[in-house]
């Protein structure tokens, strides 16, 4: 069968140099290797790295040289071997060879394995950041995204330039990850989605990662607020804005579109959105959850009246609320409606405009910082502000 050509020739052609390569390093099985921080092989790395050296200059004219180095490169990221891997580059290991197995090149392995120093290094030696394996078309920002431990991945591979907003390998300009329309964001997505009735302590763990990655994220330019909608994360956020509240709150003091960023509210709209959710909720005056989700729900519409100079709702915004709170969502709604089709009054433009300059979050923790009286700060402030984290 032709895909086992690969194999043998891993086998009959250049694994005899792989294994000379790990031999020479001390690394008989890397499936089965104790720790490489241990004393006794830190001592003797000048000495391995100084036989390795040789062992590739010897070897140099030997058929199948390169693609034995470059196997050999696949070990080294896996197993965070700074230096021998910089040797095999120096030596002619190719930076898109790829593993005949996974189809990772050696940048997907070093993340992979939380290697945060290898993906320096790979980088810095030319391997494509943004590059997606053949089979599933991850990009290395795709893996560090999906656990916790890939976070000091995550933070390197955005700090060395990983592009937040790739394009996919066809060259769609979706910035998107993927030809199916995942975005940075689809992992966060897929694990807020399975907080949802789960257990407490697991649900806590996954929001504050989603929460940390999401940060990462922002802060080096990603937009949630694309569509399509179910690859956007503020949309997502907002359609659950009770469950996901902290989330949400962090996105919109951070500067998050509360419609959609490319094509606006005829697109979708957050205040659609919480008006569609609190009408789909009957509740009564004792019913405490609904309480809390009115709440809730007016501090993300004050949020995002606050999060621009001009409002933006949504054409056809028409609600017909039922149940005890009616006519609260129906006097919330003629609040914005109000503030829509007059002149805004200078006290509020001025509280926009201070809120956007103290962007992004934690916007409240600045205002409570600025030398203004506690009555001015109090009218600055987002209704039940609070620290995201705390609430994670």
């Amino acid at each position: 069968m032709p895909f086992l050509h690969g194999f043998r020739r891993i086998i009959f052609e250049y694994q005899p140099l792989v294994d000379a390569i790990l031999g020479s390093l001390g690394i008989q099985d890397p499936e089965r290797q104790e720790s490489l921080d241990r004393p006794s092989y830190v001592a003797s790395e000048e000495s391995r790295i100084l036989v390795l050296t040789e062992l590739l200059e010897r070897k140099a004219h030997s058929p199948f040289y390169q693609e034995g180095v470059s196997n050999a490169l696949l070990k080294m990221a896996e197993l965070g071997l700074t230096r021998a891997a910089d040797v095999l580059l120096r030596h002619g290991a190719n930076l898109n060879f790829e593993d005949p197995v996974t189809y990772y090149t050696a940048l997907h392995i070093a993340v992979l394995r939380n290697q945060p120093d290898m993906v320096e290094l790979l980088v810095h030696h030319g391997a494509d950041i943004n590059r997606r394996d053949r089979i599933h078309e991850s990009s290395p920002l795709d893996l560090a995204s999906e656990e916790p431990e890939r976070l000091p991945c995550l933070q390197r591979l955005l700090d060395l330039g990983a592009d937040v907003n790739a394009a996919d390998k066809h060259g769609a300009d979706v910035k998107a990850t993927t030809k199916d329309g995942d975005t940075v964001f689809t992992c966060i997505i897929f694990l807020l989605g399975e907080t949802v009735g789960g257990d407490k302590e697991e649900a806590q763990m996954i929001n504050r990662f989603c929460f940390q990655v999401t940060r990462l994220l922002l802060a080096h330019g990603a937009d949630p607020s694309e569509c399509p909608a179910h690859e956007s994360l503020t949309h997502i956020c907002l359609k659950s804005f009770k469950l996901h509240f902290p989330l949400l709150r962090f996105l919109l003091e951070s500067g998050a579109a509360y419609n959609c960023s490319l094509h606006g509210a005829s697109c979708w709209s957050g205040f659609h959105i919480i008006f569609e959710r609190l009408c789909s909720h009957p509740g009564c005056t004792e019913d405490e959850s609904h309480a809390d989700l009115l709440r809730k729900a007016e501090t993300v519409l004050d949020l995002m009246v606050t999060n621009s100079q001009k409002l933006q709702l949504p054409e056809n915004f028409d609600i017909h609320p039922v149940g005890s709170l009616a006519e609260k969502i129906q006097a919330l709604h003629y609040s914005l409606r109000q503030l829509e089709s007059r002149p805004p009054p200078l006290k509020h433009l001025c509280r926009v405009s201070i809120r956007l300059c103290l962007q992004p979050w934690p916007v409240d923790v600045k205002v409570r910082a600025l030398p203004l009286p506690d009555r001015l700060k109090w009218y600055l402030l987002s209704e039940h502000s609070g620290s995201v984290e705390d609430d994670i």
